[in-house]
């Protein structure tokens, strides 16, 4: 009797065809909101893969670690607090893999991502909107402890795994494109983005200084950033690897919404906005140099904010 072909490929075999679809993202000149023309901004537009934000890298290298190590597969349910994004790379990952998604959201997250996970066909746990994600992080956390033969706590804010998805690609595809960047800005959430790049960048050029972002107050409208002086810090931050921290409000944030659309075509999240305007506000105190930032995501989950701002 002849050998069944196999009709699906193998959950690694579909890893390896996600993987291709993960991370090499544009890095964009900033010409037109900043005089000097010997500074030069440049921000990766994490919008282009799978999932449409920065969270794909982690989201996809949290999964692929996970799966190879035996921690999870389609028996059993991935499991994590989310404020959107990273929540959203998870299921459309893990739909790919025939693997159940089940995430902690806090009640105020936006429609758009409430209605996209819905549709992923994620497990929403919805949490206090007074809590935030610190509060839905506990939810987790206590879940996972509760049914741990159910599920596979992902704990994107204690995975090494996620920053080191920016340390093996986000990093490196920066020194391919700008080999030359004198600074690397971006804002902290669960901070995977800013100790992994950052970690990568002064190993190669001790000289490259880096530059952490925080909304300037614990209130602030800068979904997935945190105000670390009044929020749970990520287990994975390391306060050593930042040589400055810069503070962004969130009107200034909301104000280069606009800016970025009306002078550079780049429809964009409140969050990239304020990465934008750290490399400004530190566009302005240089003489000369280059800038390089992250754009996490466009404008596409944010139109309620997008409508009261155009």
């Amino acid at each position: 009797m002849a050998h069944e072909v196999e009709t699906y490929p193998t959950i690694e075999a579909r890893i390896g065809l996600i993987a291709r679809q993960i991370g090499n993202t544009p890095l964009l000149p900033i010409r037109y909101l900043h005089a000097n023309p010997k500074v030069k901004i440049y921000a990766k537009a994490e919008w282009s893969q799978l999932s449409g934000s920065v969270k794909a890298r982690a989201a996809f290298n949290i999964i692929r670690q996970a799966v190879a190590q035996g921690h999870l597969h389609e028996n059993k349910t991935l499991l994590d607090a989310t404020s959107g994004n990273t929540g959203i790379a998870y299921a459309t990952i893990a739909r790919e893999l025939g693997i159940s998604v089940a995430l902690c959201l806090p009640e105020n997250a936006s429609i758009e991502r409430k209605q996209i996970l819905e549709s992923l066909g994620v497990n929403i746990i919805y949490t206090s909107k007074f809590g935030g994600t610190d509060e839905a992080q506990e939810v987790a956390k206590e879940l996972a402890e509760k049914y741990p033969e159910r599920y596979f706590y992902a704990g994107q804010y204690t995975n090494d795994n996620n920053w080191k998805a920016h340390y093996y690609g986000t990093a490196e595809e920066i020194l391919k494109r700008q080999p030359d960047l004198n600074y690397f800005v971006a804002g902290l959430g669960t901070t995977g983005t800013f100790v992994g790049t950052s970690r990568r960048l002064k190993e190669v050029n001790p000289d490259i200084q880096v530059v952490a972002l925080q909304p300037d107050f614990a209130l602030h409208g800068l979904e997935g950033w945190k105000h670390l002086e009044t929020a749970i810090v990520p287990q994975i931050y390391d306060a050593s690897v930042a040589d400055r921290h810069l503070e962004i409000s969130t009107p200034r944030a909301y104000e280069l919404i606009k800016l970025l659309y009306e002078k550079e075509g780049l429809l964009v999240s409140p969050s990239s906005a304020a990465n934008i305007a750290g490399a400004l506000q530190l566009a302005n105190e240089i003489t000369e140099g280059t800038i390089v930032t992250v754009l996490p995501d466009n404008a596409d989950k944010y139109s309620e904010v997008i409508k009261k701002i155009l």
